[in-house]
């Protein structure tokens, strides 16, 4: 099966998921729901003792969830596919009012089509027989690369073919590609011309190295196959660039920061690849075929859906014919591309969809967003993380509105209600199936959050002034007692280890664990609600200005939290 049909049948994406009226309607319900509950998503776990929580919630709630165990939270609270629901007491309507609000307007998480995960395990069926190698990857793809983004890269990766080949498109810029896996496989395992932009230079001097050892294992791939002849490696391998892409730049700084690329040199690397001249492959071929496929057992070992090392060689060959002569002030002979960014950070994934619908040379665009926290907004335009401009913009180069990565919609602007805090979107970053696991293991790790509230109260004891100090994780924090998280916590924030905690008080505060992750998991029920609200107005955003959309899970959301693909394309003439 080729990765292309695998695409197609892991998604169908260009019919809209609903139409612009129901996207509007949903939005006013989702900010309506939000802002009733906002005390909740606002919360702070860390601040429980010191707030007193658990007191904010209805007593009629306090009085059916204090003494719910941890399967039970998971089960009757935060799955919204477990059927066998069994109440140890009767819950007020309200309770139950909320919990269906929260399911039902929350985007679902899991495809229809997607595999079952093996049992007894968290990853996808890709990964029963090695839990750290997908079998449907080729080799060469997966080395450097954590099964978690091997599962990305590989759906990712063919959705955009699938786009490419809907646009007769064959140029990709991957956006925020960091050490270039997502790249990699375009180019070398679906034969598109890629040029990735990462901020970070290690990053890219990393990308490059890893592009040059693939192409050595390609190399090797042949000389195991006893193929004599040799073809010139034409420059039309990834190319990186070390570049921020500033939100606030209009798209034709985007395009001539693009333009600056096509001006590089695309030399192999000649630290870590094979031979810059010559790889081996058939003769006067574009694909190197092996003589004797008989002979070749291992190969017939691999995946149906694995790219080969013969097809990325003639991928490496192809015509380069999109490379043309730009003129130096015109924009309109840059030729057409798909932009895909897979977990761009913050305000970088509004920015590449504002460059999809105002730049004429964007044809499709796939975006996995992440880290919604890091989203400016009117009410908190520089929210903790924000990446601040390596150098400043020249006139002419911003765009022209102030513009913020939340809302970007009119529709949802003109909500009352729709503003969002920095903690509820920094929650819907939580992963939710994760913790329902650890909830129905009953596993030891619930018990940070109520060590961190803890030592919270002990903290602002001795320093009032001294809020939400920023704690760096404890490692195996939940394995200690709490007299030793407590010391090593208090030096992280100046304070004396040795600061009297009140044995009996930590022991009143310690069985109160279980209200705590109640209060948590009554929280992170809305997290998937945020979540689906930032979405659609982006959604929304794309369908004022003429384009629809779709929002694929695409990964599975057990093994890549972060699992929601926007796509969409622009139409026709």
């Amino acid at each position: 099966m080729s990765v292309e049909r695998s695409a197609a049948q892991d998604v169908e994406i260009f019919t809209p998921s609903f139409t612009a009226e129901q996207q509007r309607e949903l939005a006013k319900r989702l900010t309506t729901f939000l802002s009733q509950y906002s005390r909740l998503s606002d919360s702070y776990i860390i601040e429980f003792f010191t707030e007193d929580l658990w007191h904010t919630l209805p007593s009629s709630w306090q009085l059916v969830l204090q003494d719910l165990s941890y399967p039970q939270i998971a089960d009757l609270l935060l799955d919204a596919a477990h059927e066998d629901r069994r109440y140890p007491s009767v819950w007020p309507l309200s309770l139950l009012a909320f919990r269906a609000a929260a399911h039902s307007l929350a985007f679902p998480r899991e495809h229809r089509r997607e595999q079952v995960t093996a049992a007894g395990s968290v990853k996808p069926e890709e990964f029963l027989e090695n839990q750290s190698q997908s079998s449907l990857l080729g080799h060469i793809f997966r080395k450097h690369v954590k099964p978690k983004k091997q599962h990305e890269i590989r759906k990712l990766g063919t959705l955009v073919k699938q786009l490419c080949d809907q646009t007769d498109c064959s140029r990709v810029v991957d956006v925020g590609s960091g050490q270039g896996h997502l790249t990699r496989f375009l180019s070398f395992g679906l034969g598109l011309s890629v040029t990735a932009i990462e901020a970070d230079h290690t990053l890219v001097a990393m990308a490059s190295k890893f592009d040059g050892q693939l192409l050595w294992a390609l190399e090797k791939d042949n000389q195991k196959k006893n193929v004599s002849s040799q073809f010139p490696v034409l420059q039309c391998f990834p190319r990186h660039v070390a570049g921020w892409v500033n939100p606030k730049a209009s798209w034709e700084a985007f395009i001539n920061q693009l333009r600056e690329v096509d001006c590089v040199s695309k030399s192999l690397p000649t630290s870590s690849g094979p031979c810059k001249k010559r790889l081996r492959s058939s003769e006067g071929q574009g694909s190197a075929q092996p003589q004797d496929s008989s002979q070749q057992p291992s190969q017939q070992n691999e995946s149906k859906e694995e790219v080969s090392a013969e097809t990325c060689c003639s991928y490496i060959q192809r015509d380069c014919q999109e490379d043309v002569n730009l003129e130096e002030n015109s924009l309109q002979s840059y030729p057409d591309f798909v932009l895909t960014g897979l977990h761009a950070c913050g305000d970088l994934s509004a920015t590449l969809i504002r460059h999809f619908v105002n730049c004429p040379h964007v044809r499709g665009i796939t975006s996995v967003a992440c880290c919604y926290m890091k989203i400016t907004t009117k009410e908190h335009p520089s929210p903790p993380g924000l990446v601040v401009p390596p150098t400043p913009l020249t006139p002419g180069q911003e765009s022209s509105p102030i513009e913020f990565g939340y809302p970007m919609s009119s529709w949802v602007r003109g909500l009352p209600g729709h503003q969002l805090s920095y903690k509820a979107r920094e929650g819907a970053c939580h992963a939710v199936e994760d913790y329902i696991r650890r909830l129905r293991e009953e596993s030891e790790l619930l018990r940070t959050h109520c060590y961190r509230a803890m030592l919270e109260t002990f903290v602002r004891d001795t320093r009032p002034d001294l809020r939400r100090a920023g704690i760096q994780t404890i490692k195996k924090a939940h394995l200690l007692p709490f007299t030793e998280y407590a010391r090593l916590g208090l030096l992280r924030v100046g304070l004396p280890p040795d600061l009297p905690l009140h044995p009996e008080r930590v022991k009143a505060m310690l069985k109160q664990q279980g209200r705590v992750v109640v209060y948590f998991s009554l929280a992170l029920l809305l997290a998937p609600v945020v979540e689906t609200l930032v979405l659609l107005d982006r959604m929304i955003y794309l369908q004022e200005n003429g384009v629809d959309s779709q929002l694929v899970p695409l990964f599975d959301p057990n093994f890549s939290p972060r699992n929601f693909v926007l796509v969409a394309l622009k139409p026709c003439g």
